[in-house]
């Protein structure tokens, strides 16, 4: 008689301590818990995986996995995964939208802060031991009442910056595919004619898009010389949607006042440049790094799995085509 094997789960071994040792799975699944840092496993053996966001899932991985039904992917974003090839495998995709928003954008508005106020020079000076006292011109900063806030991608995160941004007094123009109800009618907000008219607008621009062959290095050297001069970027979407080697020239030339990122092409290497210039705030992906956002995002990715092992539709699908 053939030996019956158990059906596994297989769950990115970071996240051991916001799943528990033992999670529950339809039809008595067990949990296989992903070496950090090594490559998706071949086994036929395995029915879900929920990779991180740094997990590549293409179609070599998924051919290594010829069970597989579900990838429940942890975070918002899924640059990560194939979905054309899941799609061709009959593999659903899910992500973790929603539970994230909150944090996202109060870290987006850290950032902006940061930058405007120029944050880190004032530690770097404070920790030195050579402050010498208060003066009148020392790291004069720009105020954000009145200036103009230009978000590039008007979905859950952007508009939740958007909101935040108007408690400051700013005015909010924004550039997405449609327009937007919420930032329309919440916080007066407008929407650009085209990315051109929010850059040359714009005292800051922060970044909100997904990252989709079409927005990689949607900020690049011209688009970044388009923005105003003394404005600032900040980005909390992903890496490769700004050339950081333009934003760093950007920087060190003056022409951009300052910049505030949490994300990077090449993650988790963070360029030199954008590592030592005083007027770049730089923060490792810490955008949804709350308690209850990582928690959060962990119960919505089990909670998709759950639901398609048990034969129900997902919650949060993602498809090929979605932009």
């Amino acid at each position: 008689m053939a030996e019956i094997r158990e059906r596994l789960v297989l769950v990115a071994g970071e996240l051991h301590d916001l799943s528990g040792p033992e999670p529950e799975w339809p039809g008595g699944r067990q949990t296989l818990f992903h070496p950090p840092g090594s490559p998706l496993p071949h086994r036929a053996d395995v029915d879900a995986v929920i990779p991180l966001v740094s997990q590549t899932v293409g179609e070599d991985q998924l051919a290594g996995l010829p069970s597989l039904r579900v990838v429940a992917n942890y975070g918002v974003g899924y640059d990560n995964i194939d979905l054309v090839a899941a799609e061709r495998a009959g593999v659903v995709v899910t992500n973790t939208p929603d539970v994230l928003t909150d944090a996202t954008a109060d870290l987006a508005m850290a950032l902006l802060l940061a930058a405007a106020r120029r944050l880190r020079e004032g530690l770097d000076l404070a920790r030195s031991g050579h402050w010498e006292g208060w003066h009148p011109t020392q790291l004069l900063g720009i105020g954000l009442g009145g200036r103009v806030l230009g978000i590039l991608g008007a979905g859950r995160i952007g508009t939740a910056t958007a909101r935040r941004a108007a408690a400051f007094g700013m005015e909010v123009v924004y550039w997405n595919r449609s327009r937007s109800a919420a930032i329309e009618s919440e916080v007066g907000g407008r929407r650009a004619g085209s990315l051109a008219d929010l850059l040359s607008i714009a005292d800051v621009v922060s970044v909100h898009l997904p990252l989709t062959p079409s927005t990689r290095h949607l900020l690049d050297g011209p688009a970044l010389a388009s923005m105003k001069s003394g404005a600032i970027l900040v980005n909390t979407a992903r890496g490769s949607i700004v050339d950081s080697s333009a934003l760093a020239g950007a920087l060190a030339s003056g022409h951009l006042a300052a910049a505030g990122l949490d994300v990077f092409e090449n993650e988790p290497e963070i360029q030199a440049e954008l590592r030592t210039l005083s007027n770049c705030v730089v923060l490792p992906h810490l955008g949804s790094a709350t308690r209850e956002a990582r928690q959060a995002m962990w119960d919505l990715a089990a909670a998709n799995v759950r639901a398609l092992l048990s034969g129900e539709s997902a919650l949060t699908p993602v498809r090929a085509g979605r932009d």
